[in-house]
């Protein structure tokens, strides 16, 4: 039986896919061999020894411990792709919402009912305030072509965009999926000269950390309209507001609010409404759920943010799953072990990610404790897990 702990509210959906005769899901289960989570920061979670993997409900993992999870042999899972369509809707509302300035309009209709005012007589003669651009004919840059930057670019050539698409490491699925009509841009100088509104899709990183700043900004259209539904930590806030205030940026439209932006003019602050679709919901859950037991049953692994994709079809009797160091030797190592104890291997498959590797080993035969510790002793090696098939 195994145990799931879940640190959020998960969708029934995505809790039906774990069997009841094989999975033990609540909230306040111990020594669990996986998590199901969402927002819940886990930076000081205590993780058992018994903990496999952790899957997150969504794509953003900022609130999981990735290199500390490594080092401990536990797999994090996210969705990507899951709430891609309910993203791309927001995307696609912020685009009208940065230019026809419909949350001041109607804010002000609002506030001129509540004084008392005649709101047929009034709004004919202060709605000149609000005017703003159609988005046809304008050019859209989109920072981030996967799969809620591909489907972002896509709609909007059919609305009468020019699209520029920026991304150093399209995956063959995403240029697959991208229409033809989109220009693929080199560099971000391309998105910021050329752009009328720049809508961003990367993960937050180190290297995205802080992308939208004075330097950026810079090199950007006047008047250019800027959507950020991706992560608040792209945009130095500071830059930001010294751009709205002079007006070198027309809007800003963030899923990401706090006290120190809403203090621009023209910000539209959105509560982080990107995925809160009851539809996104369900479709994070459902794969978090999968993802979390394939792993636990086969030892395959997709949609993995440390560790590499490997999924190897049962041929034997038993199944090696072993979480190591991406070194020299180790695989020689993990053989050379099997082969002195007599462990006929049927199948094996090995993948890397940066400094870590995952190599999974059918056999013909059991694995006896005693073969499993001998591996967990060899060097580098985090996490060895024994299925039988």
């Amino acid at each position: 039986m195994f145990r799931i702990k879940t640190l959020n509210k998960i969708s029934p959906a995505g809790l039906s896919v774990l069997d009841q005769t094989r999975f033990s899901v609540s909230e306040d289960v111990e020594n669990e061999d996986g998590i199901l989570v969402r927002s819940a920061d886990m930076h000081e979670y205590q993780f058992p020894d018994s903990l496999r993997a952790i899957a997150r409900a969504g794509a953003g993992t900022n609130n999981i411990p990735i290199d500390r999870c490594s080092e401990a042999g536990i797999v994090v899972f996210n969705t990507p792709g899951a709430n891609a369509n309910a993203v791309k809707e927001l995307a696609l509302c912020a685009l009208l919402l940065a230019s026809r300035k419909i949350t001041a309009g109607a804010e002000w209709v609002k506030a001129q009912a509540g004084a008392g005012a005649d709101v047929e007589k009034v709004v004919e003669k202060g709605k000149s305030q609000f005017v703003g651009p159609e988005i046809a004919g304008k050019t859209l840059g989109v920072v981030g072509l996967g799969a809620i930057g591909v489907q972002v670019a896509n709609i909007a050539t059919k609305l009468g965009m020019t699209v520029y698409g920026y991304d150093p490491f399209l995956s063959v699925d995403a240029a697959l999926s991208l229409s033809r009509m989109v220009h693929r841009a080199m560099d971000l100088e391309t998105i910021y000269k050329n752009c009328d509104y720049i809508t961003l899709h990367v993960p937050q990183t180190p290297e995205t950390r802080g992308m939208i700043n004075e330097d950026a900004i810079h090199m950007m259209k006047g008047g250019v309209r800027i959507l950020n539904l991706a992560r608040g930590g792209l945009v130095n806030d500071d830059d930001m507001l010294a751009a709205l205030d002079t007006g070198k940026v027309a809007a800003y439209v963030t899923d990401f609010p706090n006290n120190k932006i809403l203090q621009g003019k023209n910000v539209i602050a959105i509560p982080h409404l990107g995925a809160s679709t009851p539809e996104s919901e369900e479709n994070c859950a459902v794969m978090a759920a999968q993802e979390l037991k394939d792993y636990l049953e086969n030892g395959n692994i997709k949609n993995s943010v440390n560790l590499p994709t490997l999924v190897q079809e049962w041929s034997g009797v038993a199944r090696l799953c072993i979480i190591h160091r991406n070194i020299p030797g180790a695989i020689a190592n993990i053989t050379g072990l099997l082969s002195k104890d007599g462990v006929n291997v049927e199948n094996m498959t090995n993948k890397s990610k940066k400094d870590y590797a995952y190599t999974v080993v059918d056999v013909g035969s059991r694995i006896s404790e005693a073969v499993a510790d001998e591996i967990r002793g060899l060097e580098g090696v985090f996490r060895v897990r024994v299925l039988n098939h």
